[in-house]
């Protein structure tokens, strides 16, 4: 396969757990394309957050698509706002939380995938709303 392409209406999302404030919009990942990474857009609800996580071996890359929020990373926090981009090097624990009155979109990209990606599959789906298309179709 020469390229791939992710289109919104086929797109699946899912939540990893069902109290969970974020969750996933696949893109590219190994179950699709055969890839060793992972290519998700990741939303977090107002004052939503990512638990508390690190990697063993992976880079994640964060690229703030809309809304605004804080990364914390090893003790550090900054804001992070639409067209702030992020980079986490492996063994960093970090948090990534939506300090805005609405969805925080991000393009998030971990590589390798770690087995992020099977464990977002494992979780239960979600359905976009309008507002998800919206933000996700650049409307």
């Amino acid at each position: 396969m020469a390229f791939s392409v992710a289109q919104l209406e086929q797109a699946k999302a899912f939540r990893i757990s069902p109290k969970d404030t974020n969750y996933f919009v696949m893109l590219f990942d190994q179950a699709t394309d055969a890839i060793k990474n992972i290519f998700v857009v990741e939303i977090f609800r107002p004052g939503g957050a990512t638990p508390p996580n690190e990697h063993a071996a992976a880079h994640e890359f964060f690229h703030v698509l809309h809304g605004e929020g804080v990364a914390r990373c090893d003790g550090k926090t900054v804001p992070v706002r639409k067209g702030d981009s992020l980079l986490l090097h492996p063994g960093s624990e970090h948090v990534i939380e939506n300090t805005g009155a609405g969805k925080l979109y991000t393009l998030t990209v971990m590589t390798p995938n770690e087995g992020f990606s099977e464990l977002i599959r494992s979780g239960d789906p979600v359905e976009l709303d309008a507002e998800d298309l919206r933000i996700l179709g650049g409307i």
